[in-house]
């Protein structure tokens, strides 16, 4: 039985990068895909003081320890991971053991540019350094001018990309 937990680093309901990721948990085809949630608070010393980890923190801590493999998904903010995507992270860290230690993990990102969000994936693997995932390197997902690579159902359409998200969940796979 595997676990593989998705998280995108967009709220917004159309998100592309909520399309790519679960058509990566398609192709994966775990036992148990579940979506964690990063609609938290912003990250506060003084919250965490006072009222200890809020439980959709803990929640998605759980998650991350309990799952098999990881799959995140996220757009280009600015050249950068999106906040929303540092704050769970931020967040993730200061519970206690440590969730992302040794645990597989695919990146992947669905821009409106024409590289991919080649930035923002480089901007996650470094804050994600000091966790230490098994970060999958290759091959790597890049979905460009993505609101023309998925049809009205959300199925992602461009064969390219489906090709490298496929080798990419054999791979992610293959590290369980």
């Amino acid at each position: 039985m595997t676990t593989l937990l998705g998280i995108s680093g967009s709220l917004r309901a159309q998100s592309t990068n909520t399309m790519l990721l679960r058509n990566a948990a398609r192709i994966f085809a775990a036992d148990t895909f579940i979506e964690g949630k990063i609609r938290l608070p912003l990250y506060d010393g003084d919250l965490e003081a006072a009222e200890g980890i809020p439980q959709a923190v803990q929640t998605l801590s759980d998650q991350i320890a309990a799952a098999d493999a990881v799959i995140i998904a996220t757009p280009e903010y600015n050249k950068a991971i999106p906040g929303v995507l540092k704050n769970a992270l931020d967040w993730v860290s200061r519970t206690a053991g440590k969730p992302w230690d040794g645990k597989p993990l695919a990146i992947m990102s669905a821009t409106a540019g024409r590289s991919g969000g080649e930035r923002t994936q480089f901007s996650l693997r470094d804050a994600m350094f000091t966790f230490s995932p098994r970060i999958i390197h290759q091959p790597e997902v890049l979905v460009a001018n993505s609101s023309k690579q998925f049809d009205d159902a959300g199925v992602l359409i461009n064969e390219i990309n489906l090709k490298g998200l496929t080798a990419q969940m054999e791979k992610l796979r293959s590290m369980i």
